[in-house]
């Protein structure tokens, strides 16, 4: 079918923009594999375990076979990602964020979040509809391609990490929790994401009597301080 094919045993000598074959074999497989930036083109061949294939292609690859393939059939699958990578978008928004799809993570101006694989395909997922409920099973089927919804918190543990991720950055309000389950892209709200002002001490004293609101202001700020939301950098 015209295809030639190079072998490189280091993923930085790898030609950009040109489907790939990687090799899962033992013995066969290339030492630097993690390093791949545009798996969305690489096809995994001699991955005879189902929940390996899974785990590949929820980690960005375009493709995985087992060891069991025809060359018509691999030619044919190859086209497809050719085809794939011309019409898919590389890049998304979501809110502030500019999401790539090369290097699957999010780009916050010139800074990147240092966004986990499945936390990406989450946010990426979510960014396809952003006016629109997207429920757990759909997340589940399109991010960790399971056709069925496991006894686990995956997803929610995945969705706190990608909050806290955010929340770093101030963007914690959005991944939105939809009312009638699931999630949504969220908008930001009044206040949502502003540091705290301090009031110097001279301030307090020019505004006269303090007014009755203003001890449980001072406890809700208060509160804030103590509160340390977990990490999962």
């Amino acid at each position: 079918m015209g295809w030639t094919l190079h072998s490189f045993f280091r993923c930085e000598a790898l030609p950009h923009g040109i489907p790939a074959l990687l090799d899962w074999r033992v013995g066969c497989r290339c030492p630097d594999w993690g390093l791949l930036q545009n798996k969305q083109n690489v096809i995994v061949i001699g991955v005879d375990d189902a929940e390996t294939r899974a785990q590949l292609l929820s980690e960005g690859f375009g493709d995985a076979l087992d060891s069991q393939h025809a060359l018509v059939e691999l030619a044919a699958r190859l086209l497809k990602l050719e085809g794939l990578a011309k019409s898919i978008p590389q890049l998304r928004r979501a809110g502030p964020l500019v999401l790539d799809l090369f290097h699957r993570d999010a780009r916050l101006k010139d800074r990147w979040i240092g966004l986990h694989p499945r936390e990406f395909g989450l946010l990426w997922r979510l960014a396809e509809t952003p006016h629109r409920q997207v429920s757990r099973k759909e997340l589940l089927q399109d991010v960790w391609r399971l056709r069925h919804e496991p006894e686990t918190n995956s997803l929610e543990v995945h969705v706190s990490r990608l909050r806290a991720k955010l929340a770093v950055s101030q963007l914690g309000w959005l991944v939105h929790t939809h009312p009638e389950g699931g999630y949504q892209l969220g908008s930001r709200r009044r206040g949502d994401g502003e540091p705290i002002r301090v009031v110097e001490g001279g301030a307090l004293d020019s505004r006269g009597a303090i007014k009755q609101e203003r001890p449980s202001e001072y406890r809700r700020v208060q509160e804030r301080h103590d509160h340390r939301e977990p990490r999962y950098d």
